[in-house]
């Protein structure tokens, strides 16, 4: 190597913004390297998954934290020259990137605004889903519905960005109160004993679904001294109307906002068997048609002369 190529290489590594650049690169492989190994050592002994969830969440912010603040010690020097750029830098970055702004904007609030949280069954931008991460730009979600009916998991994973929250209303069918109400309609044939299907009706939904009310009254209970709205009815109730072709029982009902398709399988099924049982005491109605007979059209010929 000739000796002016040395000396150019010596009073390039010699100074002193390499030397920083070159302490920085250090520690962020080292803070890297460390919040590796926590998130093995410490993951590795917990069997919760929401505990292991918000563990790995903070492990990862703490090393993002770590980071920025070497960076801020190591150029501290330098920043003061770097004010007035970036100031002037600052607004066409704004303008360019205001989604994303937007999206870290609706990050902030989304964590400290208890819209939703990670396991809420949620409706944001549009999609249907279980919440599965929260991102500073995005929220990912596991969809349910579309092609698959009631609320199972269809296998899509979307991602909603977070700007979504100041756009459009977020739907969350678990935060506050966990239970939805829910209602089955059972039509009943005319000249069935009413007073029976309505008897039948409510003990099959007190005995399936009556583990839900003391939860859901207590819930409901810290809803109304949280916010300003009435004490609602949360026991199971039967209601009937009479319509040009059958009797229409309504069973509404309050239940886990995961087990909506799951109960209705549950009560149509108690329902049918008790129905059978009355021996057609109650029936079940279903659309008929009846089909007139054409009238009888006698044709009679005459001969002309």
């Amino acid at each position: 190597m000739s000796d002016a190529l040395w000396k150019s290489f010596t009073t390039w590594f010699l100074d002193p913004t390499v030397g920083k650049i070159i302490a920085v690169l250090a520690g962020m492989l080292v803070i890297a390297v460390i919040t590796h190994t926590a998130r093995r050592v410490l993951l590795a002994r917990i069997e919760s998954t929401d505990t292991r969830y918000r563990l790995r969440k903070l492990v990862n912010a703490a090393g993002i934290l770590v980071a920025i603040i070497l960076i801020t010690v190591v150029f501290s020097d330098k920043l003061g020259n770097l004010t007035v750029a970036f100031g002037v830098a600052g607004a066409g970055i704004a303008f360019a990137l205001q989604e994303v702004i937007a999206s870290i904007a609706g990050w902030v609030a989304v964590s400290f605004g208890n819209f939703y949280s990670v396991g809420d069954r949620v409706q944001l931008g549009g999609i249907t889903g279980d919440v599965i991460d929260i991102g500073v730009l995005r929220t990912t979600i596991m969809e349910t519905g579309q092609w698959v009916k009631g609320d199972q998991y269809n296998g899509r994973i979307v991602r909603v960005a977070n700007s979504f929250v100041f756009k459009e209303p977020v739907f969350n069918y678990s935060g506050d109160f966990p239970f939805l109400w829910d209602e089955i309609t059972v039509p009943v044939k005319y000249g069935s004993d009413y007073r029976l299907a309505r008897e039948i009706l409510q003990k099959i939904v007190d005995a399936a679904l009556g583990e839900f009310v003391p939860k859901a009254k207590h819930t409901w209970q810290e809803m109304v001294n949280k916010y300003r709205i009435e004490d609602a009815r949360i026991e199971p109730m039967i209601l009937l109307i009479a319509n040009d072709n059958w009797m229409e029982f309504t069973v509404r009902y309050v239940t886990d906002y995961k087990r909506r398709r799951s109960t209705k399988d549950m009560l149509f099924t108690r329902i049918l068997e008790e129905f059978d049982a009355t021996d057609g005491k109650v029936s079940l109605a279903s659309t008929t048609f009846d089909l007139v007979s054409a009238p009888v059209i006698k044709v009679r010929m005459t001969e002309e002369s």
